[in-house]
């Protein structure tokens, strides 16, 4: 999402006369026709502020009328004194955020850079080479049996932690291991959320329920449960019912009772951040460059402002004498989102920490620290800023 986001972001900053954009993509996207969406179906949460940067696109107005609003987010702290309540009405905006399901960004990200004159795309395939050259990158990439040698000026590298060509280049990333999974599901609940989003911290970690729209009259949420790593293995042989229980006991009766859980993954969670995001002719954009605990959903719209800013820096670059890959082009982009990145990644981290321990002097802070949001405006309008992405 981030790669295409960028290039449909690119494409509609400058004309096809300014540049060529050739999007590599190794999974071919569905041809299925569109039909109703599973229970099960995929979603992403987008801040308020990457809503408004796809609506800078163009895109919004296709996706507005997929989006669930976020009106509410509810913070708690399992078994303690100390609640959080933001509401859009007090921020005076639409929404705090959206959820949207997955299939819904890739079709129009797909469409959008499908009718866009200055992008092609080569996929399904793959890069097998990379290496530096005067003017930028020369790459090898290789689709549908055959082998293509081609020349870029700037290649925007947005393919996931695990990057094969980070590795062929010698990028290293900091790690961090959280010791934690996130078990991801879609559940069913015996009330409507009413547009609401839940922030829960339990002794795993956070617990998010995020409002998801009904399928087949059941009232739907998209479930972001943090687990210990020991605590993985029988939550994903457990029952349903044994597993509805567990999860009622964490969550509460704030929905009524949780009527479904459907299918499971787990994801392994850690703090990655590249040692290096740029190089002449070279630019990592996404978990590629900084991959953050899923807490407050910062991940994705950090990497929307990171590729609505290079999309600034670039277009700005085009109309001067600059080279697009040159160092003092994308060192203003590293400079420019230096202080936005650090910010994400520092209340993420600290975030997780501070509510995953069960330490008595972090427990205190937490539940000060909450109470403070709760009763002080100034405080709740920032942490709100924060997690609308503006």
């Amino acid at each position: 999402m981030v790669g295409a986001s960028f290039a449909c972001a690119l494409s509609h900053g400058l004309t096809a006369a300014d540049i060529s954009i050739l999007v590599v993509e190794s999974i071919a996207p569905s041809t299925s026709p569109g039909k109703s969406p599973s229970f099960d179906a995929r979603s992403t949460a987008l801040s308020l502020g990457s809503s408004q940067i796809y609506s800078r696109m163009g895109l919004w107005q296709h996706l507005q009328g997929v989006a669930t609003a976020i009106h509410e987010i509810q913070i708690s702290d399992k078994g303690r004194f100390g609640s959080a309540r933001i509401t859009s009405a007090e921020q005076q905006v639409e929404a705090l955020g959206y959820v949207i399901e997955n299939h819904e960004i890739g079709n129009c990200l797909n469409a959008v850079l499908d009718n866009s004159a200055g992008v092609q795309f080569f996929c399904p395939a793959a890069i097998t080479a990379i290496t530096p050259n005067t003017a930028g990158m020369s790459l090898q990439i290789d689709m549908a049996g055959k082998s293509h040698a081609l020349s870029a000026k700037l290649v925007v590298l947005a393919d996931g932690g695990n990057s094969p060509i980070c590795e062929k280049l010698g990028i290293s990333h900091r790690r961090e291991s959280y010791e934690q999974q996130a078990l991801i599901a879609n559940i069913a609940f015996e009330q409507p959320h009413k547009n609401i989003a839940f922030e829960r911290f339990t002794d795993s970690g956070p617990l998010a329920v995020l409002p998801l729209a009904d399928n087949n009259e059941r009232h739907r949420g998209a479930l972001v449960w943090t687990l210990r790593d020991n605590q993985v293995a029988e939550h994903l042989a457990a029952s349903e019912s044994e597993l509805r229980a567990r999860l009622q006991e964490r969550f509460g009766n704030r929905l009524g009772q949780i009527q479904h859980i459907g299918e499971r993954f787990c994801y392994p969670l850690s703090l990655s951040i590249a040692t290096e995001q740029a190089r002449p002719g070279l630019v990592l954009l996404g978990n590629v460059a900084h991959t953050l605990h899923p807490v407050a959903g910062q991940g994705l719209n950090l990497a929307l402002r990171d590729a609505q800013t290079l999309v600034q820096i670039l277009v700005e670059a085009n109309g001067t004498t600059a080279m697009l890959g040159s160092m003092p082009v994308l060192q203003r982009y590293l400079q420019a989102q230096q202080a936005d990145q650090d910010r994400a990644v520092n209340f993420t981290d600290y975030t997780t920490r501070l509510f995953s321990s069960n330490n008595s002097g972090k427990i205190l802070a937490r539940k000060f620290g909450l109470l403070a949001i709760d009763l002080v405006p100034s405080l709740r309008r920032e942490f709100a800023r924060q997690a609308m992405g503006i």
